[in-house]
């Protein structure tokens, strides 16, 4: 008879973290905010306790969120500009507008993915 390896109490798996990261709710627990403004993390769990102010995800959240809607803008541009004739003064204020509305709304689940990542991976001050 095959017996299962115990669960190491130890392990931090990444994709419950990143899934309660993305609800805005501690990555450790899944029960505190993880935010306390829009992007500044509370300094610590209100349920468990674990800190999140020694995080360093610095300007990657803001890399990943230009990277998506690189990939997602250029070719909806190009598409759109091939099957509609939209003035360029229209496309000229729709695109940046766009853009930043999606912005904003990516980089706080970004900088929660990335906290959520080094927390699981023990990386940096989530030792």
């Amino acid at each position: 008879m095959i017996q299962e390896p115990a669960a190491d109490p130890l392990a931090r798996p990444f994709r419950p973290a990143l899934v309660h990261a993305l609800r805005g709710r501690c990555p450790a627990c899944g029960e505190g905010r993880m935010f306390a403004a829009f992007l500044k993390p509370t300094a610590g769990c209100e349920s468990c306790g674990q800190a999140w102010d020694q995080h360093q995800a610095d300007d990657f959240p803001a890399y990943l969120v230009i990277l998506l809607l690189g990939h997602l803008l250029v070719p909806l541009m190009i598409e759109v500009n091939g099957a509609l004739s939209i003035p360029l003064g229209v496309q000229a204020a729709l695109w940046p507008c766009l853009a930043l509305v999606l912005a904003t709304l990516l980089i706080q689940p970004a900088k929660a993915a990335v906290i959520a990542f080094q927390w699981s991976r023990r990386m940096h001050g989530f030792r």
